[in-house]
């Protein structure tokens, strides 16, 4: 009897004391990077935890690769019950664009923006968009909630209203609906993230700290090594200052989504910045209050990175709001048609 007892002493103590590790191997972020043939696009992704968990798809931005989604976030998102699947949008990282790039000058392009005519772009944001849902398609995922940060908001957008009875939920980082009028960026941060050609990698890497630095927050003082460090990872990985030049004229090809917004009925949650040197924080109110019902959440003092100092007040943005939404299937997002479709 007293055998039996502390046999199952040792077992219960056995699966409590070893819930952790088993989350933690559940949740390991160092799985290998798979690919997946598309038909204009080879997309590198990976994907972090049980396949019978529902699926969060995260949008990365502008030039962004998967590692820039920090390791600790995808763990924690992971830890909330999500099979978290991070990826290459095409043109950056390990992913590539099969068609030949068509004839783009991107000064030229920026110049027709400026003066508000067509801007020309090899491909759309909703291309894109079509990647990420070609990847789920591969991956046997019907149903799926997104997570989209600056550009990748944008492409999220695009995706609920291509794929209404696939999208569960959005959550929308530092992003934007698009809409004219809204505060543009400084001159020298848009000379910034234009600032592609570099002779060789050293020069690169400078070039990529100075962006790191402009896009971060003026409440926190950056380490100048730490950024360094940063951009020589994404160089190493993948370095194709051209993918991203057309990734940018994608963003100036598209047109306002307000209207599309207008339309659109799904669960979502806006998280913007007070201090966004980019997206200034009127692009966040602005999007929210044109997606009906969404909950808008403004953070004192973030930026447009991912920095330390903010991970834990976007975690706690962003975690309840998904928590809330996991199981929760009987509100995927629809177009509402309306009568006027020339509604702004």
């Amino acid at each position: 009897m007293g055998a039996s007892f502390l046999s199952r002493i040792v077992l219960l103590a056995t699966l409590l004391f070893g819930l952790p590790s088993m989350a933690a191997s559940r949740c390991d972020v160092n799985v290998p990077t798979e690919r997946v043939d598309l038909a204009q696009v080879s997309l590198a992704y990976q994907s972090i935890g049980r396949a019978s968990d529902p699926a969060l798809l995260l949008v990365m931005g502008l030039g962004g690769q998967l590692i820039h989604w920090p390791d600790e976030v995808v763990v924690a998102l992971c830890q909330q019950g999500f099979r978290v699947i991070r990826y290459d949008n095409r043109d950056v990282g390990l992913s590539t664009w099969r068609q030949a790039p068509a004839e783009a000058n991107l000064t030229f392009e920026v110049l027709r923006y400026k003066l508000g005519l067509p801007v020309s772009s090899p491909y759309s944001l909703t291309d894109m968009a079509e990647d990420g849902l070609g990847l789920m398609d591969a991956l046997h995922i019907d149903q799926f909630h997104v997570l989209g940060a600056s550009m990748g908001g944008m492409i999220a957008q695009r995706m609920a209203a291509m794929a209404p009875q696939r999208v569960e939920s959005l959550t929308l980082i530092m992003t934007t609906s698009g809409a004219e009028g809204l505060p543009a960026p400084s001159a020298a941060l848009v000379q910034l993230l234009a600032r592609r050609g570099a002779p060789n990698r050293e020069v690169a890497l400078e070039q990529q700290a100075d962006l790191l630095a402009a896009l971060g927050s003026p409440m926190v003082t950056d380490d100048r090594q730490a950024l360094l460090h940063q951009a020589a990872q994404s160089y190493d990985r993948a370095f194709n200052p051209e993918g991203v030049k057309r990734q940018i004229m994608a963003i100036l090809a598209e047109p306002s989504r307000v209207a599309l917004l207008n339309q659109l009925r799904v669960p979502a949650l806006v998280v913007h910045g007070t201090a966004d040197p980019l997206l200034p924080v009127m692009h966040g109110v602005h999007l929210a209050a044109h997606l009906r019902g969404s909950q808008l959440i403004l953070i004192p003092g973030l930026a447009h990175r991912f920095q330390e100092a903010f991970k834990a007040p976007l975690l706690g943005a962003v975690l309840p709001y998904l928590r809330e939404h996991r199981e929760d299937t009987s509100h995927w997002a629809q177009i509402e048609p309306v009568a006027d479709r020339n509604l702004l």
